[in-house]
């Protein structure tokens, strides 16, 4: 009963996870720069089908509750702090939040990191329930993933732009 009981939280763990997935899939469709090189027509029905799977998706719930001691709790409300923090002062300054957040993607891997570590948030974080590190590392992983894609796009955008003026430029010699 008991090996039943922890595959029933795994299966509905990688449920969450896949709802996770197909969401951060439909947002980065959206959001792609693909979407500039198809016609208008083509773009308002692909963001319709996004925004109905989107919200199909969203009507999905499922809640795996992880049970904690009051330190862990603690802990883990101060590891969201943590990266909540760096999040909203990610416009302000790319580059540093994106090192900052690999610093506590370090910090949360077993594997050796390409950089530094935070050894504040590792603290934090060795405190936490296991599921909680699990769930810290893979949103950590996916604010990673995405800030790798709009700087993708930032820069495709940019060498758009440049390509753009040079044209301009060889124009009007």
């Amino acid at each position: 009963l008991m090996f039943r009981v922890e595959a029933f939280r795994d299966a509905a763990s990688a449920m969450e996870q896949e709802k996770e997935i197909l969401l951060e899939m439909i947002h980065n469709i959206q959001n792609s720069q693909d979407m500039r090189h198809i016609s208008e027509g083509e773009r308002e029905e692909l963001n319709l089908t996004a925004n109905r799977l989107m919200g199909r998706t969203l009507t999905v719930e499922v809640s795996v509750e992880t049970i904690r001691n009051a330190q862990q709790q603690e802990s883990l409300l101060h590891a969201t702090k943590m990266i909540d923090e760096i999040v909203n002062k990610l416009l302000d300054d790319l580059e540093d939040a994106k090192i900052r957040l690999m610093s506590l993607y370090g910090a949360c891997t077993s594997d050796v990191p390409a950089g530094p570590i935070d050894q504040k948030f590792q603290s934090v974080v060795i405190g936490c329930a296991i599921e909680d590190q699990k769930k810290i590392k893979r949103r950590l992983e996916t604010l990673l993933r995405n800030l790798e894609n709009s700087e993708k796009s930032i820069t495709l955008l940019e060498h758009q732009k440049s390509a753009a003026r040079q044209s301009c430029n060889s124009k009007q010699d």
